[in-house]
């Protein structure tokens, strides 16, 4: 049997040989991840620089796109290293720093869409208490919450993990993650099964509440009010419900393709859907955001233009 302190390194077997097409490979994502950091950091330093998106929705907005920076800085380098390597091998220190960052960029991402979906509850539906209800030092405290229970909820996931042995190496995916590394355990793994299942829960089941219970009041809301009133509040929801259902999807297929035997899909598609979920809501989000809020959308068009704004403005 093969000790947990012999495993150094594991090797990223979903990559495949891929001949010359590695550098089309690698500049299609090179060129997706120089977009999403681009549009991220465009966004946030309006948010930053721009006084009228001071405002709670818009710090949570930025909030987001950092995270989008966080999660793609932690898929992205070693994406573009393997698909250029031969090997395929990445440090067992470097898998487990992997897996640290891209699982608490989902529950970052989750959280975030939690406290922006209160947020448009508690603008939609209390309009008169949302100053008081929704004060600065209320949002800063929520942006820390975000991180801080993110962090410790899967520093216990991971602690449980990295006790293991190990008696292989070879993860069939193009990243790490955590259940393929506990499916490599020497021992039986029960404990970490049922604690998985359990925080997998507990991370969907704490930010889906308040989600489902504010959209659920913003729709009541908006049935009872005027056309243009709808309207309006629509408008501010929209791009939130979409990128979250597109997220809970593409979160539900990695948790099926870690759970259950997917070796009758092919290889390619498998990998195709893995990128999609992490680098999706990466580039979706800036996007949706900066086009879909009419706000972000004038703020960004005076920034660029700045001299056809004034002359509009005559």
């Amino acid at each position: 049997m093969e000790n947990s302190s012999e495993v150094t390194f594991f090797i990223l077997a979903a990559y495949g040989d891929l001949g010359k097409m590695k550098y089309f490979y690698f500049s299609f994502v090179l060129l997706l991840n120089l977009t999403i950091i681009f549009a991220n950091i465009t966004l946030i330093s309006l948010i930053f620089v721009d006084r009228s998106l001071h405002e709670p929705m818009y710090v949570f907005i930025g909030n987001l796109f950092i995270n989008e920076l966080y999660g793609s800085t932690a898929l992205f380098p070693m994406l573009l290293l393997h698909t250029l390597s031969d090997t395929h091998k990445i440090s067992r220190a470097f898998c487990v720093l992997q897996v640290f960052c891209l699982h608490t960029y989902g529950l970052i991402e989750l959280c975030n869409f939690a406290v922006m979906a209160y947020d448009r509850y508690l603008a939609i539906c209390h309009p008169l208490h949302y100053s008081s209800r929704m004060s600065y030092c209320k949002v800063y405290s929520l942006v820390v919450f975000i991180w801080v229970f993110s962090f410790i909820r899967f520093t216990v996931t991971l602690s449980i993990q990295l006790r293991l042995p190990l008696c292989g190496n070879i993860i069939h995916k193009v990243c790490c993650d955590n259940y393929s590394v506990v499916k490599l355990s020497c021992i039986d793994t029960t404990v970490n099964n049922i604690y998985g299942l359990f925080g997998t829960f507990l991370s969907v089941a704490v930010p889906l509440i308040p989600i489902l219970y504010s959209y659920a009041k913003i729709l009541r809301v908006c049935f009872k009010s005027p056309k243009e009133a709808q309207v309006k509040a629509l408008n501010t929801c929209v791009p939130q419900v979409i990128l979250l259902v597109n997220f809970a999807v593409s979160g539900a297929f990695e948790v099926v393709q870690n759970r259950f035997d997917m070796t009758h899909v092919p290889q390619f598609t498998r990998n195709a859907l893995t990128v999609y979920l992490l680098a999706c809501p990466q580039l979706l989000n800036p996007i949706m955001y900066g086009v879909r809020l009419t706000k972000i959308r004038t703020a960004l068009k005076n920034r660029l233009f700045p001299n056809s704004c004034a002359a509009n403005t005559k």
